[in-house]
């Protein structure tokens, strides 16, 4: 929301730096954080936030959340108004700790009625319109998810090549058989649930979708990957869902710098050989597994394979993740990196995501009950946001 910066200065705080954990003050100033110190800095005329060895956090950063789209249909085939779905949503983003999100807007979708393709120029405006009026909390980015198999894919995604709001692009294949729906059972449940589908809608669409992918997805791709590289700023790449060593080598080929929820250990493996960074979901991490039946972020935490997590359909999932990466040999500034710095380096936002002196004022109070962590506040460039 539109304000002006402000000092704040907190002590008697536990701050997670990049490297370390330890009790001290900090001082931000003009929306920068001014000073971080074990001791307590000098604040003439700050009346100090004594926060009583609760965690200062630096604002969580997120990559990839469909947590928009709940709030636009938030039951089967019931539409909910653009703005106030998206003012909603801002909201919870930002009680989650997330002071930075790409929100994952969906570029063509299997199915011709989906809330997906009646949204999509909408939102955009909507969020623009949000932004330009002072509503919004966070501060929101776009994503891209290009879903390959859609007949009108360049074409939709024409008028978003040069909107500066786009940080990530990702290619994407739905199509059931392969990927994140190896497992068709595992689709049948999923899209019951979501879209109100019954068992006989879904196998009546396999064939559609099948002969979709077959007549589109590779063309599309050839040409999504030549508009980007064409590009005056460089947008990054993802693939979504790799699960075989081809799918990952066929990325890289095409300059994809970060793998997205890849479903095998051997995808994440050859994603690492390539230097690709490596997103997974914290639902996945805070269920203990994944509900496609792929492989399980803890695992591939545990084998040194996750960079980067994501909150995908759970905002307040981010953190609580990234605490319980400690059960998987993380410290806990690398863990709190998966969602504060390394997402911010990934897409070039170099100002933000670390409690470090000369960065952006975006930090969290967080408290623990048990062991799960809970936000207590959260700050944006000084000013109180949640």
């Amino acid at each position: 929301m539109k304000s002006s910066c402000s000092d704040v200065f907190v002590h008697n705080a536990r701050i997670v730096s990049a490297d370390a954990v330890f009790s001290g003050s900090l001082l931000v100033q003009q929306g920068m954080i001014a000073e971080v110190s074990s001791l307590a800095p000098s604040a003439p005329g700050l009346s100090g936030q004594d926060w009583q060895g609760d965690y200062l956090l630096p604002g969580l950063v997120e990559l990839h959340t469909d947590n928009l789209e709940k709030h636009l249909m938030p039951r089967p085939k019931v539409n909910w108004p653009v703005l106030p779905a998206i003012i909603a949503h801002d909201a919870e983003i930002a009680a989650a700790g997330i002071t930075t999100v790409l929100d994952a807007v969906s570029v063509g979708d299997l199915d011709a009625d989906s809330v997906r393709l009646q949204t999509l120029d909408s939102c955009a405006q909507g969020l623009q319109q949000a932004a330009d009026a002072g509503l919004l909390r966070a501060d929101h980015f776009l994503h891209m998810r290009l879903e390959l198999a859609e007949p009108q894919l360049l074409a939709l995604f024409a008028p978003f090549l040069h909107d500066a709001r786009v940080k990530l692009v990702s290619l994407m294949d739905h199509t059931p058989g392969q990927r994140q729906w190896t497992d068709l059972a595992h689709y049948r449940t999923y899209v019951g649930g979501k879209r109100g589908w019954s068992i006989a809608k879904v196998d009546a669409m396999l064939d559609h979708m099948l002969e979709r992918q077959h007549l589109h997805a590779a063309e599309n791709r050839k040409k999504i990957i030549a508009c980007c590289a064409s590009h005056t700023q460089v947008i990054p790449l993802a693939t979504h869902d790799d699960t075989t060593v081809a799918h990952v080598s066929e990325g890289h080929a095409d300059g994809v710098t970060i793998s997205e929820f890849p479903t095998t250990l051997a995808a994440a493996l050859a994603a690492r050989a390539h230097g690709l960074s490596i997103v997974m979901g914290a639902p996945n991490r805070v269920r203990g597994g994944s509900h496609s039946g792929n492989v399980a972020a803890s695992e591939l935490a545990r084998a040194g394979l996750l960079d980067i997590l994501s909150s995908d359909y759970v905002p307040a999932s981010l953190l609580h993740a990234a605490f319980m990466l400690q059960d998987d040999g993380f410290s806990l500034p690398k863990a709190i990196a998966t969602v504060s710095r390394n997402p911010a380096r990934i897409i070039g936002l170099l100002d933000r995501g670390e409690i470090a002196r000369g960065l952006r004022g975006d930090f969290i109070r967080v408290r623990m009950h048990g062991q799960m962590p809970v936000v207590m506040g959260v700050w944006k460039m000084g000013q109180k946001i949640a």
